[in-house]
């Protein structure tokens, strides 16, 4: 089987360089072919199988940290992401967090934004602690953020925070609509509006609600408490 090699650059960082197997971009690329095409479940072994051999590369004993402006490198990276949210999607959370978890050790500057999902992940199998730790490295500009907060209030006492409701409704309005609306299609007129250059704050709220939806079925309580605050 073809080797990769992890080279040392002057930054303290490393690339991932290899082929076939370890060609991370010619991969990323085929398994967004392969999802565009319907097949879904090969795009995710693609993405999983990409992941583990990336992960038996990375010694276990010292900190590694891959170079981002490395074609190679920053697609391993976004591999690994994709796979995770893949996991997240089919409610692997406990998977889909340890691979995020190894994403922020490969690159702490969090290029990928995977502190989002991984706090998401936490909630989900109630790492209340852990969440208090990532939440930290999510903006405050970011609707994420104001539902993470909102979902870990809920999940801790049974109740939304006052003062948090009221920020998230005044600051993300489109959101607060798009989460306590009775239908949220993915239908022609989101798909071009999601898919132009600049989506309007309307399809990117839609866009979270289809990314997280997951959850809501799981715990329908938190949307409910949500729709009551209306």
């Amino acid at each position: 089987m073809q080797k990769a090699s992890l080279n040392p650059t002057p930054d303290q960082t490393f690339e991932v360089v290899g082929e076939g197997p370890y060609n991370f971009v010619k991969i990323l690329a085929r398994s967004r072919e392969m999802q565009s095409s319907g097949d879904v479940e090969g795009a995710c072994n693609e993405r999983y199988q990409a992941f583990q051999r990336l992960a038996e590369l990375i010694p276990e004993d010292e900190e590694v940290i891959l170079e981002w402006n490395h074609r190679n490198s920053r697609a391993a990276l976004e591999l690994v992401l994709a796979s995770a949210i893949d996991h997240f999607l089919i409610n692997d959370f406990e998977l889909s967090a340890a691979l995020l978890e190894m994403l922020l050790e490969l690159d702490p500057e969090d290029h990928l934004e995977g502190s989002e999902l991984l706090a998401f992940d936490y909630l989900a199998m109630d790492e209340q602690e852990l969440f208090d730790e990532v939440i930290n490295d999510v903006s405050d500009k970011y609707p994420g953020r104001g539902i993470l907060l909102l979902w870990s209030a809920y999940r801790r006492d049974g109740k939304l925070p006052e003062g948090e409701l009221q920020h998230f409704r005044r600051h993300f309005a489109p959101w607060f609509a798009e989460f306590t609306a009775a239908e949220h299609p993915a239908d022609e007129a989101y798909l071009r509006d999601i898919g132009s250059e600049r989506p309007s704050p309307g399809a990117q709220a839609r866009e979270l609600w289809l990314q997280t939806e997951n959850l809501w079925v799981l715990w329908p309580g938190f949307i409910e408490a949500l729709r009551a605050a209306r």
